[in-house]
């Protein structure tokens, strides 16, 4: 069974802006993953999750679908 939600989606969301934010200040989007994940108190492998999830999402919201 699924565990319980710990983190709403606005802080989600939030998360996957840190990590766009702070790509350029790290080697690669994984050691930004990394980096936030630490600061926010979630595992990397959920917040790299969030930030897949998030993708099409920000595609679409950029007028760049590819539909």
């Amino acid at each position: 069974m699924k565990a319980s939600m710990k983190f709403s989606p606005e802080v989600q969301e939030r998360a996957v802006r840190m990590v766009t934010e702070a790509q350029g200040q790290h080697d690669s989007q994984w050691a930004a993953i990394v980096s936030i994940a630490a600061k926010i108190g979630c595992t990397a492998e959920t917040l790299r999750r969030w930030v897949r999830q998030a993708q099409p999402r920000q595609r679409a919201a950029r007028g760049a679908d590819d539909g």
